[in-house]
């Protein structure tokens, strides 16, 4: 048996989406799961729309997610290979020329439709004569290609849909190659497949159809098809397809939001599967723990709510060592240990120590609520610099003279002391606060 392996084939004509990086993490995970290997193909034969600024993106957030291929390919190198496979295809009967313009075709399906007759093209040019497609070539038309489908059921154990039927009558015979000259995809795709070896094969539920067309062409090429399935499409949680919502859901978006890779991962790893979804901050464990037969067939929905839940259970696992590199990238490298360990339990993103770093070095404006309170506590507030015992020294200083203890006694300092009424803990942040900061924030000044 053949080690697994898999390609991941994006088209460099948009950002990636969660949906497609859903598909690209699944091959991953499939792969790296049974020792094998995983390909990035670039599907790049629509010249007129792909760009290299795309597949730099593409590949950008690949790299971030932390899945690195093992060998590459693009199919505007491999034009040759696939006029081959028409030659071989046609010279075998399997494929056809056809010398419709877009227009006439068109014309052709409207008329279907009215008659209450499905639009699958008619075949009519398998009726062409030699004497006839000269003419026609004689006239500048110039032929598209269609791949020749056998008018029977195709068959195969999908990997998440289970058993899957589809009687080929029902489908026009696919277009291989444009009149143009352009390949297309069903043919483009399965000649690669079969030139690197790919034994497996997961993708959206949108390709059904399609891969019921390519079976059939797989064996026209004299090769037996790879295993497929077929994932649930990913919906927002109203329901609409995402890729309906690019900008808001690409990849690079949530990155500049503030989304961990392993964040993203551990959610897109299990969602619409039968498994707990939880914050796996190893991409060693995600891999492990992956099976493909978990998911389901039902329409799973992506949030960018439990998204950001899972963020900050994954950098509350975090040990310091990891980010220390990040926060000095980030401006941050004054932060220390200490300080990580106390912000951690009240952030989303990594970003957000930003803001509690600068609400202990940068002015603030002070919460006023118990102005007697503030009184007391600015007579009693030790000389800085402020140590560990400083915070639980002081506040019980002030709670004896005030009166006071429990939320009626730290609230209005927190507020006072940060212009929040909620945070880390004020003990560990009071040592990165200095004593004239302190005062000034106690007596209602901005500092």
């Amino acid at each position: 048996m053949k080690p697994a392996k898999v390609r991941f084939a994006p088209s460099p004509t948009g950002m990636l989406h969660v949906g497609n990086l859903r598909t690209a993490l699944i091959n991953y995970l499939f792969a790296r799961n049974a020792g094998g290997s995983f390909m990035l193909r670039i599907d790049d034969t629509d010249d007129t729309r792909s760009t290299v600024e795309f597949e730099v993106a593409i590949r950008e957030d690949l790299q971030w997610m932390g899945m690195q291929w093992d060998e590459e390919d693009r199919q505007s190198a491999r034009l040759a290979r696939y006029d081959e496979a028409l030659k071989m295809l046609v010279a075998s009967g399997h494929a056809y020329p056809c010398y419709e313009t877009q227009e006439e075709l068109s014309l052709k399906r409207k008329s279907q439709l009215m008659a209450g007759k499905p639009p699958v093209y008619d075949r009519s040019a398998l009726a062409l004569t030699e004497a006839e497609k000269q003419k026609l070539l004689a006239e500048g038309r110039q032929p598209h290609y269609r791949f020749l489908l056998k008018h029977d059921e195709v068959n195969w154990t999908d990997l998440v849909r289970g058993n899957v039927s589809y009687h080929m009558s029902s489908l026009s015979d696919p277009v291989l190659i444009r009149e143009d000259g352009r390949v297309i995809y069903t043919l483009a795709s399965v000649v690669d497949d079969i030139d690197h070896g790919i034994t497996t094969i997961l993708r959206g539920e949108d390709h059904v159809t399609n891969s019921a067309a390519q079976i059939q062409l797989f064996k026209a090429l004299g090769a037996q098809p790879p295993a497929m399935g077929h994932l649930a499409l990913l919906a927002g949680t109203d329901g609409e397809g995402l890729s309906k919502r690019l900008g808001s859901l690409s990849v690079r978006q949530l990155r500049e939001e503030g989304v961990e890779a392993l964040a993203l991962a551990s959610l897109l790893a299990r969602i619409g599967t039968s498994a707990p979804i939880i914050a796996q901050p190893l991409m060693a464990d995600i891999i492990a723990e992956f099976d493909i037969n978990s998911f389901g067939r039902a329409t799973p929905k992506f949030s960018p709510d439990e998204l950001m839940q899972i963020n900050a259970r994954i950098l509350q696992k975090l040990d310091f060592s990891v980010l220390n590199g990040r926060l000095s990238d980030a401006g941050l490298g004054t932060v220390d240990e200490g300080f990580w360990l106390a912000v951690r339990g009240n952030i989303t993103t990594l970003t957000e120590v930003a803001d509690w770093w600068a609400v202990c070095h940068q002015p603030v404006v002070p919460e006023i609520e118990d102005p007697d309170l503030l009184a007391v506590a600015l007579e009693k507030l030790p000389e800085g610099p402020f140590g560990q015992e400083s915070w639980s020294v002081w506040t019980k200083a002030v709670g004896t003279a005030a009166g006071k203890k429990g939320k009626s006694l730290f609230m209005p300092l927190r507020k006072a002391l940060t212009g929040r009424a909620f945070g880390p803990d004020m003990g560990v942040l009071l040592c990165y606060m200095k004593a004239e900061t302190v005062r000034q924030r106690l007596a209602g000044q901005t500092a």
